[in-house]
């Protein structure tokens, strides 16, 4: 640092005729520079301040970031879910919480440092700047008390010696010895001395302190910029190691691999987790209970042709004859498109079957699909059927012979009957049998028609014996075409 170079000293104007009382103030440049010590001593007391409320606000920032701290203190909800090692979002909040804690203690020893090394800097200075005040007040300002009292002492003199020269020329020169004004003169002149003696030693020790003001400022400058350095290297570790910290903590974050919290959180949950290469679930390899019950088994499935009752034609549809002794008749077979609803089911027992001819057979009753109330006031409908051979319509016409006639217990192995039976199929006496029609006949066997004769309901009719029906194609499913 380069040294304070003296200024150029204000200089006053002399004349040979000087007054022997000056009326300058003897302590007015006391009092400037006491003036100017408390001016320093005042910004040394704001850089205290500063420095004090410094201290205070890290120590409240530590306190803050404890605060801060126990928001990511306690284990994570569900904690559980993330993996537990380090490199993923545990060891990420591990980190935070670390590096928090850091940061928290950063501001708490800053605010020591602060207060044991760089606020005591400026104390002392302090004191050292009320010590030049107290040295001012007892060197120079002493001298300047010592010049006005001897200021005094001549002033009063110099009165003395005009009032006597005045009674001189008043009284012609008679007066005592000691009021010769000659020698009230020379007692002015000696103690005019004395004054101009306690002046001049004023005015050295002026000089002095003057001169030495310079070296005491330059000497506060100087004190002032090594504790701001001081300070500055504090505070500014304090906000590297707090930008460390941070930094440490996006880091970590960042290292985090993209797939590391899914792949453990698969690994810890694989038996809960869906496999993707099992193969997905389908309805024939479920399995609930009663699925195979002897009463969901149909006796007879298949697509027959029905005609209808405007238009004349047939239309296939899908029926079947269950356990239960129903007739149900369905669009299709297939489960999965829609509610399968039947469309019509009549109760065998409550029917009337019509003989066989050919591939046609007819069966008479109420539809009871709607429900028991519906079915009190439906009437009764000849529905005809044709199956595709005639061995298949004889198949049909045994099995829902035996379902009608047969008791709800009574479930047929094989719903096909065996060869040479004779089935009864009972007809009311004044129901016509419907007239035969041209179909195709089973690949390598002959048609079989049965009697002409509707059959009554009594079984008035006899019976006449039919081929046996065929095997079904459909392995485990008799009877289904």
């Amino acid at each position: 640092m380069a040294s304070p170079t003296s200024p150029t000293l204000p200089t006053r104007t002399t004349t040979l005729d000087e007054d022997a009382i000056p009326g300058e103030d003897t302590s007015e440049v006391t009092k400037l520079f006491h003036e100017r010590l408390q001016a320093w001593k005042h910004a040394v007391g704001y850089l205290e301040d500063y420095l004090t409320v410094t201290e205070k606000t890290h120590n409240a920032h530590g306190k803050e970031y404890e605060r801060v701290l126990k928001t990511v203190k306690d284990p994570l909800k569900e904690g559980h879910h993330f993996d537990q090692s380090l490199g993923g979002i545990a060891g990420m909040f591990e980190n935070i919480r670390s590096n928090t804690q850091g940061i928290s203690n950063s501001h708490y020893d800053t605010a020591k440092q602060l207060k044991t090394a760089i606020l005591p800097i400026f104390e002392r200075l302090h004191t050292e700047i009320k010590n030049k005040t107290k040295e001012l007040t007892k060197g120079a300002g002493k001298g300047s008390k010592a010049v006005d009292k001897a200021r005094a002492t001549t002033q009063r003199h110099i009165e003395l010696l005009g009032q006597r020269a005045a009674t001189f020329d008043s009284t012609g020169g008679k007066m005592v010895a000691n009021d010769d004004p000659y020698v009230l003169q020379r007692g002015v002149i000696h103690r005019l001395h004395k004054q101009i003696q306690e002046e001049n030693n004023n005015r050295q020790d002026l000089i002095s302190v003057q001169n030495s003001f310079a070296q005491f400022e330059a000497h506060i400058i100087q004190t002032i910029q090594h504790g701001m350095g001081q300070f500055m290297q504090v505070v500014s570790t304090q906000a590297e190691h707090t930008k460390n910290m941070y930094g440490d903590m996006v880091g970590t974050a960042q290292c985090i691999p993209l797939d590391f919290e899914w792949t453990g959180f698969v690994q810890r949950n694989n038996t809960v987790l869906i496999d993707p290469n099992a193969p997905a679930r389908t309805v024939a390899n479920v399995r609930f209970p009663n699925q195979d019950h002897r009463s969901t088994q149909p006796m007879i499935a298949g697509s027959l042709e029905r005609k209808g009752k405007i238009m004349r034609s047939y239309d296939t549809n899908y029926y079947v004859v269950t356990p239960a002794k129903f007739l149900h008749e369905y669009k299709s077979d297939d489960n999965f498109a829609k509610d399968p609803v039947p469309e019509l089911s009549l109760y065998l027992p409550d029917c009337v079957i019509g003989a066989v001819s050919g591939q046609k057979f007819n069966v008479k009753g109420k539809d009871v699909s709607k429900g028991k109330a519906l079915n009190t006031f439906s009437m009764s409908h000849e529905l005809q059927f044709k199956a595709h051979t005639a061995q298949a319509a004889i198949q049909w016409h045994d099995i829902i012979g035996q379902a009608a006639g047969g008791s709800s217990s009574s479930i047929p192995a094989s719903p096909a009957t065996d060869k040479g039976s004779t089935p009864v199929s009972p007809v009311a006496t004044n129901e016509k049998q419907p007239a035969p029609i041209q179909t195709q006949g089973l690949e390598g066997q002959k048609d079989v028609k049965s009697p002409g004769g509707p059959a009554s309901a009594g079984g008035n009719a006899d019976p006449t014996p039919i081929s046996a029906a065929p095997a079904s194609s459909v392995p485990g499913e008799p009877g289904k075409y």
